[in-house]
């Protein structure tokens, strides 16, 4: 018996020390809607029952802004960043303001949704195109172009980029291709176009019936058809936009165990499949996207350069405000 006892004991300690299991409160800042969030945190409270998660939700840009100022007054009460921007994403780490988490598990993540430096990491694909209500349009729209008819163009919203962060990459995208420009969106603009805040603003006015047409992510459209409004939604055949939603741990966290578990369950099976019921293209391998989209594969993603539009960010917002106003 003594023997078999001292076994157990050698046994424990090679072993090591049980892994502490994650508590405590996190809060986490984000632009996905507050609906989807609510599941969110119910499904990650389902395999963290011990951490608590606060949230503040609002728009990509308006987001960062706040977190800007609260860094300028010595302190956030973030946790956590789940956003709907890259670029906002890799200044926040040029800025020092990310931790690494070399150890996160991404294993069947796509490697160019993440960080180089393992400071942030795609949760989800996200592309933006087209949405027009079902009742008053009889010839749905193909291509960008489209939209550019006077009798489209004065029917036509989109999201702004000085509140939408998956605004900012759209514009960015499009202004960088030879064939769009800042020329595409001041025939727009001459036409009658007009910019809303967030996509929220773009479903809600299309399905309303007071916009025939709007520039929007994919998700938002297509939950709303589902959900029995008379719209659709288009991947224009020249091509889409794309974000990848990253989350990321602020620097300065105090609940670093806590929010490394919200990063985990983020890139895990369980969150990519809850992201496809939610209405997003998924980004681990061997999950299948929603019911009704294509494959990823054949969609047409146009290129960007993030780090040119980082240069052109402040210069993209103005020109916009000047187009379509602020």
């Amino acid at each position: 018996m003594k023997l078999l006892h001292t076994a157990a004991l050698a046994l424990l300690v090679l072993a090591g020390p049980a892994l502490a299991t994650p508590t405590g409160t996190i809060t986490v800042y984000t632009s996905q809607p507050q609906d989807q969030m609510t599941t969110v945190i119910e499904a990650f409270n389902k395999d963290y029952p011990d951490v608590k998660v606060e949230l503040f939700r609002t728009g990509t840009t308006e987001l960062m802004s706040k977190l800007q100022a609260e860094f300028a007054a010595g302190s956030t009460p973030a946790d956590v960043l789940l956003i709907a921007d890259a670029v906002a994403m890799t200044e926040m780490k040029e800025d020092g303001r990310l931790l690494p988490y070399p150890d996160a598990p991404v294993a069947g993540i796509p490697a160019d949704v993440i960080d180089p430096d393992k400071t942030f990491f795609g949760t989800k694909l996200i592309t933006t195109g087209i949405v027009y209500n079902t009742s008053m349009v009889k010839t749905p729209p193909t291509s960008w172009d489209d939209l550019k008819a006077p009798e489209v163009a004065s029917s036509l919203i989109m999201p702004s980029p000085l509140y939408s962060g998956a605004a900012v990459i759209h514009v960015g995208t499009m202004v960088q291709q030879p064939e769009f420009g800042w020329a595409y969106y001041e025939e727009l603009a001459k036409n009658g176009a007009v910019a809303g805040q967030g996509n929220g603003t773009v479903i809600e006015a299309v399905a309303r019936g007071e916009k025939a047409y709007g520039i929007i992510i994919e998700y938002m459209a297509m939950n709303a058809r589902k959900a029995g409004s008379p719209v659709d939604f288009v991947w224009p055949e020249q091509g889409v936009s794309s974000i990848t939603q990253p989350v990321a741990i602020l620097k300065d966290t105090d609940n670093e165990e806590g929010a490394k578990a919200f990063v985990d369950w983020q890139l895990s099976r369980t969150a990519q499949e809850q992201s496809v019921a939610q209405g997003y293209f998924p980004l681990a391998e061997g999950v299948a996207p929603p019911e009704g989209y294509p494959a990823v594969s054949s969609l047409h993603i146009l290129p960007l350069d993030a780090a040119q539009l980082r240069v052109d960010d402040k210069a993209n917002k103005e020109k916009f405000a000047d187009l379509f106003g602020g």
